[in-house]
């Protein structure tokens, strides 16, 4: 890997981050805007879950498999037979998709009664009768952030990382304005009717992420024919990684799916609680996870299919690195201020403060398995590139049956109610990535373990300064808390979480961690150039 090699994926991870940033904070934005409107109570839980189904088969299946499968098989076609081959393949694709969504959305509006029974066993008639309604009004979704998927894979496949990466952004705006503003409508005092108007914006913005990468997707000379001609060997070889695409990127979204159903035994709330603090981990992971993902892929894929596995060791490596580096700080303040970030974002209106340390419970949990997910990102299409597609699939059946085992122990055995739940989808991320990384290890040859090594006995000397930094900082910095005006909060939050910051890449820095000294140089050129 040269140093142009280097320096231009570092700048890819960097323009990918702050999309995703982008992106992720109007999530939270989204959230807190919805908190703020119903609490985290009946309501709420009763919509969470019914976007639950929907925004599984999204991750599954348009951002997880479909997206994976699409970008290893279409950069193989690219490389190997040219753009105009590698666009006949993405037409076949594209109108597979259509169809096929398009019957998975009439299918879920159909058995949304069934589906919602088996999701939320706990829900009492009434509020599994709201939670039915609103799946069937969102289920489209599906078709349209799978289409977006799709577009989002031939953009990266030819190195356009920014634009697919800030697509999400427009459903976050779209979902907040029109569903904010149908709920109104329908229901001034924002009461259960006004949830139908949030589901109808969810689908706005759906369609919104799609349309805001096609113009770019036509200047890179893509134009759409319907093509049903899919006894193909592309078509046919995306068919084969989906399948244990699927199941392998699966395990963290069961997981989750997994802890609502439990949870819905648990207090009104608790779905609630769990969601809020998922997506409050998902910032991080998005932010560095996904982005170091979404550059990685299509390098390996290259090196791959041109037999190049010292490059592909050498990219793969350098992707887990990244993902290390850039979480464990994410990890530590997640943490250690829990409670104070929660209520600065979500506390106010119907959002107690209760709410708000039951949420920090969960988040401090779940932030125990940011680093494996991170890394799970970036390793898992590593075994699509190689053609090792049932490894990960089989992994991923085993951390789900775990998941299964640790939740009922946490949960009904030990008493930890949603805590338990968060603790076990952290422990079976970590137990999943540990195992995924010893068999793409094996499978490509040797990664760069021992590097690896070093640089975690590095890290635990700034993580360690890091931690000092956020705990000792937040019990003088941060005391007398409930007492503070917001503007006040928020200043004095903000600065505790970039002295912690600051302090940490100055060690890595201080101690020889590339990584850390490429992100530096790179943000000093920025600022340079400004």
């Amino acid at each position: 890997m040269t140093e142009e090699q280097t320096r231009k994926s570092t700048k890819a991870v960097g323009v990918v981050g702050l999309a995703v940033m982008c992106s992720r904070v109007l999530g939270l934005v989204r959230e807190m805007v919805f908190a703020a409107l119903f609490g985290a109570g009946r309501n709420l839980d009763a919509f969470l879950m019914a976007f639950r189904m929907p925004n599984l088969l999204r991750d599954l299946f348009a951002e997880g498999a479909l997206s994976m499968a699409f970008v290893t098989t279409f950069t193989k076609k690219i490389t190997t037979d040219g753009d105009a081959s590698a666009w006949g393949l993405a037409c076949k694709v594209a109108t597979l998709t259509g169809v096929f969504m398009s019957f998975v959305s009439l299918v879920g509006i159909v058995a949304a009664p069934w589906i919602i029974a088996v999701l939320a066993p706990g829900f009492d008639s009434e509020k599994a009768a709201l939670t039915v309604l609103l799946a069937q009004i969102m289920y489209p979704f599906i078709l349209l952030v799978s289409l977006a998927a799709l577009v989002m894979g031939m953009l990266n496949a030819k190195h356009i990382f920014g634009v697919p990466a800030l697509a999400s952004s427009f459903f976050n705006v779209g979902s907040i304005i029109a569903g904010v503003g149908l709920g109104w409508g329908l229901d001034p005092e924002f009461g259960t009717l006004s949830l139908v108007g949030l589901a109808i914006g969810t689908l706005v913005g759906g369609f919104l992420q799609l349309a805001f990468q096609l113009p770019t997707l036509f200047r890179t000379g893509f134009r759409f024919t319907a093509d049903f001609a899919w006894r193909d060997d592309g078509v046919r070889q995306i068919l084969r990684l989906m399948g244990p695409a699927v199941v392998a990127a699966s395990a963290v979204q069961v997981n989750v799916l997994v802890n609502s159903i439990f949870a819905s035994y648990l207090e009104d709330g608790a779905i609630s609680w769990l969601q809020i603090a998922f997506r409050l981990m998902q910032l991080p992971l998005g932010i560095f996870g996904v982005a170091i993902a979404t550059v990685t892929l299509p390098l390996i894929s290259r090196s791959a299919a041109q037999g190049n596995m010292p490059e592909f060791r050498v990219f793969l490596s350098r992707g887990v690195r990244l993902a290390v580096v850039l979480t464990l700080p994410a990890t530590l303040g997640l943490m250690l201020l829990a409670e104070p970030i929660i209520s600065i974002i979500y506390e106010r209106g119907r959002f107690t403060a209760m709410m708000t340390a039951q949420t920090a419970a969960g988040l401090q949990f779940y932030a125990l398995g940011l680093i494996a997910y991170s890394c799970i990102k970036v390793v898992t299409p590593a075994f699509y590139a190689l053609d090792k597609r049932l490894i990960p699939m089989v992994v991923g059946f085993v951390a789900i049956a775990t998941n299964l085992l640790l939740n009922w122990f946490f949960t009904f055995q030990l008493g930890m109610g949603h805590r338990g739940l968060a603790l076990s989808t952290g422990l079976v991320a970590a137990i999943n990535f540990t195992v995924l990384y010893f068999l793409i290890s094996k499978a490509s040859g040797g990664l760069h373990t021992r590097t690896l090594a070093v640089l975690m006995l590095k890290l635990v000397v700034a993580g360690g300064l890091l931690a000092a930094v956020c705990y000792w900082g937040g019990q003088w910095w941060l005391a007398g808390w409930g007492e503070m005006a917001f503007i006040w909060k928020c200043l004095k939050l903000g600065s505790l979480i970039g002295a912690a910051g600051g302090v940490y890449f100055a060690a890595a820095v201080a101690l020889r961690v590339d990584e850390a000294r490429e992100l530096m140089d790179l943000f000093m050129r920025r600022v340079g150039r400004r």
